[in-house]
C-alpha cells in the first residue's frame, strides 16, 4: 500500500505542476538559473568520467581480443558501440543522478522543512509549476546534451588510450569507427537520455517537495530519492533495451 500512495502521490504532483505561469519572465529566469545550475554544474565530472570511460574500454577490449585473425579496427567498433549504447547514456545518468538528484531533493527538501513552500502557495503561487516544472524541463534539455558530449569524449577518450598504449595508429581506430556504423544506435542512446533525465528530475523532486521533520529528513529523503532513481534507471534501461532493440 505504500507503493502507492507514493505513486499516486508522484502522477498528482506531474498534474499539478503542468498550469499557466503566472509571470512567465520569472518561470524563464528560473529555467535558466535551473539549465546553468544542472548543465554547467555537471560538465567537469561528466567529461573526466566519458574521457577515462572510454580510455578504460579501449585498453580492456584489446586485452580480450588476442587473436590475430580480427582485425585491430575491432577494437574501435566495439568501443563506439559500447560507448554509444551503453556508457555514455546510462552510467552517465547514473553519476548525475548523484550529483543532480541530491541537490534538487536536498534543495524542495530545505524549502519545505524552512515553510519557503508554504509561504509561496499562501500567496497565490502554484509551487508544483514554479518550482518543479523548471527543473524537469531543465533536465530534459541538458542532460541529452551532455549524454551526445560523453559520447564524443568517451570515443575520443577511447582514441586518445589506443594511440598512447601503442594498441593501434589513429587511422586504424578511425576505420574503426565508420564500419558497420548503425545511425540508430545514437537514436536510441539519445531516448534513453530523455527518459533518464525525466527519471533524475521528477523522482528527487518528488521526495523533496513532500518531506517531513528537520535538517534530518531532508538527507534521508535525498539519500532515498538518488537510490529510487537508480533503480529506476536501471529498470527503464531493460525495458526499452527489451521493446527498442
Amino acid at each position: 500500500m505504500n507503493f502507492f500512495t507514493h505513486f499516486g502521490r508522484y502522477l498528482l504532483m506531474l498534474k499539478g505542476m503542468i498550469g499557466k505561469p503566472e509571470n512567465a519572465k520569472v518561470y524563464w529566469k528560473e529555467f535558466m538559473h535551473q539549465c546553468s545550475d544542472i548543465g554547467i554544474g555537471s560538465l567537469g565530472i561528466v567529461s573526466i568520467i566519458s574521457l577515462f570511460m572510454g580510455a578504460v574500454s579501449t585498453v580492456q577490449t584489446a586485452y580480450q581480443l588476442v587473436s590475430p585473425l580480427i582485425s585491430k579496427s575491432t577494437i574501435a567498433q566495439i568501443v563506439r558501440d559500447t560507448v554509444i549504447l551503453e556508457f555514455a547514456p546510462t552510467l552517465v545518468c547514473i553519476v548525475l543522478a548523484g550529483v543532480v538528484g541530491s541537490k534538487i531533493a536536498s534543495e524542495l527538501g530545505n524549502m519545505r522543512v524552512s515553510e519557503q513552500i508554504d509561504a509561496l502557495e499562501i500567496m497565490g503561487i502554484n509551487t508544483k509549476t514554479y518550482l518543479i516544472m523548471p527543473k524537469i524541463a531543465a533536465a530534459m534539455i541538458t542532460i541529452p546534451m551532455m549524454v551526445v558530449l560523453a559520447m564524443v569524449l568517451g570515443i575520443y577518450g577511447g582514441r586518445l588510450a589506443g594511440s598512447a598504449s601503442n594498441i593501434l595508429s589513429n587511422d586504424t581506430f578511425d576505420k574503426g569507427l565508420m564500419e558497420n556504423f548503425m545511425p540508430y544506435n545514437v537514436t536510441f542512446s539519445l531516448i534513453k537520455a530523455y527518459t533518464f533525465a525525466f527519471i533524475i528530475s521528477s523522482i528527487p523532486a518528488y521526495f523533496g517537495y513532500y518531506v517531513k521533520g528537520g535538517s534530518l529528513e531532508i538527507g534521508r529523503s535525498s539519500t532515498k530519492s538518488v537510490v529510487v532513481s537508480c533503480i529506476m534507471i536501471l529498470l527503464a534501461d531493460y525495458a526499452l533495451a527489451a521493446l527498442l532493440l
